[in-house]
């Protein structure tokens, strides 16, 4: 992404049309990646669902869960923190001894190391974000 500031700003770029600012300031380089999580590639998982990773950098991981009626995560624990996002449908989250369903735009944090999972107990598609906060260096553990 580039930002352009007024050209009064003390920049010493003040002399440059626009394009030759952006030229400038990217070099070249690429620093947007757009993924369409809807067509993203399905990527294997112990659970048995539809998991797409949608990003995976040193600082997280996030991929889409897409959970048909009746499917459900397995228990397990993570070695690191994790929110999930509902993005559509109701599904139920449990942590540790705790269950509740979330719908749309609900946000739920999982702590390190507490056991969890997630369930599609309606009539219709879950889908959600499920956030790994940093990615993890070590496998997450089936219970």
């Amino acid at each position: 992404m580039v930002i352009i500031w007024p050209a009064e700003a003390d920049s010493g770029l003040n002399h440059l049309p626009n394009e030759s600012i952006i030229s400038y300031l990217t070099q070249g380089e690429t620093h947007m990646n757009i993924v369409n999580a809807m067509t993203a590639a399905d990527s294997p998982n112990p659970h048995g669902i539809i998991a797409r990773e949608l990003l995976s950098t040193e600082h997280a991981q996030v991929t889409m869960a897409i959970l048909q009626p009746g499917e459900a995560m397995k228990l397990h624990i993570t070695p690191v923190d994790v929110f999930i996002y509902a993005l559509e449908g109701e599904g139920v989250v449990e942590i540790g001894d705790e269950r509740e369903t979330i719908t749309r735009d609900m946000l739920v944090e999982s702590p390190i190391r507490i056991p969890h999972r997630v369930l599609n107990e309606s009539d219709s598609v879950f889908r959600c974000l499920v956030v790994k906060t940093p990615r993890p260096t070590q496998s997450t553990r089936i219970l």
